[in-house]
């Protein structure tokens, strides 16, 4: 079996050296460690440094990488190898896409979901963080509204039956 053009052109590897993120934090994060290391004497924790060096290599071809070879034409990529670490938005997309997979067909039940998001402006956020009272109260009146809802649409539902 032969493998189609449109296979070879429509790969691209990914270049995370390109993002803006990937570039901000390769010129900055050797003043952030001396910075770090004045103010406190310590600096940052070396898991932290670690994984700021992992998400600086990774999918980049000096950091380790492997050759996949087609058996049906012979084209030959090299794709380099995954940070898997905390700080990368692609590691961390792919977890969580993984995470949802492995929830949907394994953990939750076959049924209809809905999910709520309750948003709020920023000074609020900012307060709700500093007073976990304060925040509990709200996500109660939320799930109070949540489940009256519930209930009302549960009796329109009976009632149309």
């Amino acid at each position: 079996m032969r493998c189609s053009a449109a296979a070879h052109v429509g790969y691209q590897r990914r270049r995370p050296e390109r993002s803006v993120l990937h570039q901000i934090v390769s010129q900055h994060v050797q003043t952030l460690w001396a910075e770090a290391e004045a103010a406190s004497g310590f600096g940052y924790p070396s898991w932290v440094k670690h994984e700021f060096e992992r998400y600086l290599g990774c999918g980049l071809p000096p950091g380790g990488f492997t050759r996949l070879r087609c058996r049906g034409c012979g084209c030959e990529r090299l794709v380099g190898f995954s940070c898997k670490g905390r700080l990368c938005p692609s590691c961390v997309a792919r977890r969580m896409a993984d995470l949802a997979l492995h929830l949907v067909d394994h953990v939750l039940p076959s049924a209809p979901y809905r999910q709520w998001t309750l948003t709020f402006p920023y000074p609020l956020r900012l307060r709700l963080a500093r007073e976990p009272e304060l925040l509990s109260t709200v996500l109660s009146d939320l799930l109070c509204s949540v489940f009256r809802w519930q209930r009302l649409q549960a009796r329109r539902a009976w009632t149309q039956r």
